[in-house]
């Protein structure tokens, strides 16, 4: 693997952090540059040693940059595609982090018009229920998942660098399109964010449950964990990647109204198949999975 001179870190919080301090680590690169709005933070991401330097002015954070890791919420992914846009290199690679690919590859042709062949989408799939700077874990990708979607216009040798890097830094890497991945991870993630945030706010309205939470044992804690992620990355996954999560919404939602009335009916067998098959799938795809 290559070295790089200079990569940008834009948003250096949990995941840019992490992607940082990993190739810092690693050998990877002479000089590891930040770009945000919070001075304090960057400061603090210098003080952890996850960045060497970082500005506030994207002409200075992205002149010269080998890769530009793009770590911010999908709401702010154009608004950073447009600020870099006059002073990108030619054989600059652009990454990202987003976890709706269809929404960043669109924005990326609103403000490119053709998508520039160095551009990689991607998405880590690994994370903390603590975010920021301070979060950040050289070891975070360690044998956890990253999906690359490039689109018909990206370079192969982007693409391979991009992959070879991540799997430098511990991740296994899958390639698949902005629309499979979409709709693999509104089923898989985005769903259970939502219960999870939707079941602990209808609890806490609740006032004639008391203060509820007192008694809530390790199920619950388990099945909730998810709620205490961030509120302004969800918000913006839900908008972002909203036609597949609604279709998955509705389809629980007739999930649900099945279940209540298999409950309502007081019917055993009905609900003895429904529980054992989830156990079986669940051991098979999860608890007892090899690889």
């Amino acid at each position: 693997m290559k070295t790089f001179k200079k990569i940008t870190i834009i948003g250096v919080g949990l995941i840019g952090g992490s992607f940082a301090k990993g190739l810092k680590k690693a050998g990877l690169v002479d000089e590891v540059m930040g770009f945000g709005q919070n001075p304090d933070n960057l400061k603090t991401a210098i003080e952890l040693g996850v960045i060497d330097s970082f500005s506030l002015d994207m002409e200075e954070a992205v002149t010269d940059s080998d890769l530009i890791f793009l770590a911010v919420p999908l709401g702010a992914m154009q608004s950073s595609l447009e600020l870099m846009k006059p002073f990108l290199a030619e054989n600059t690679i652009i990454t990202d982090g987003g976890s709706a690919k269809s929404s960043v590859i669109l924005s990326a042709q609103d403000v490119f018009g053709q998508l520039p062949v160095n551009f990689v989408p991607g998405h880590p799939i690994a994370g903390k229920e603590k975010s920021g700077v301070t979060a950040a874990d050289e070891e975070l990708y360690i044998d956890h998942r990253v999906i690359l979607t490039p689109t018909p216009n990206t370079s192969q040798q982007a693409v391979k660098t991009v992959q070879e890097l991540w799997q430098t830094l511990g991740a296994k890497v899958e390639i698949m399109t902005a629309q499979q991945h979409d709709e693999i991870f509104a089923a898989t993630s985005h769903l259970p964010h939502l219960l999870a945030f939707s079941l602990v706010d209808m609890l806490n309205e609740h006032e004639e449950l008391g203060d509820v939470f007192q008694y809530t044992a390790g199920g619950f804690r388990d099945f909730t964990r998810i709620a205490s992620s961030d509120a302004v990355m969800w918000r913006d996954i839900a908008i972002y990647n909203s036609e597949a999560i609604v279709k998955w919404l509705k389809n629980y939602g007739l999930a649900i109204e099945e279940l209540a009335g298999l409950v309502e009916s007081k019917d055993a067998d009905a609900l003895y198949t429904l529980f054992s098959e989830a156990k079986k799938a669940r051991d098979k795809h999860i608890v007892n999975k090899t690889n």
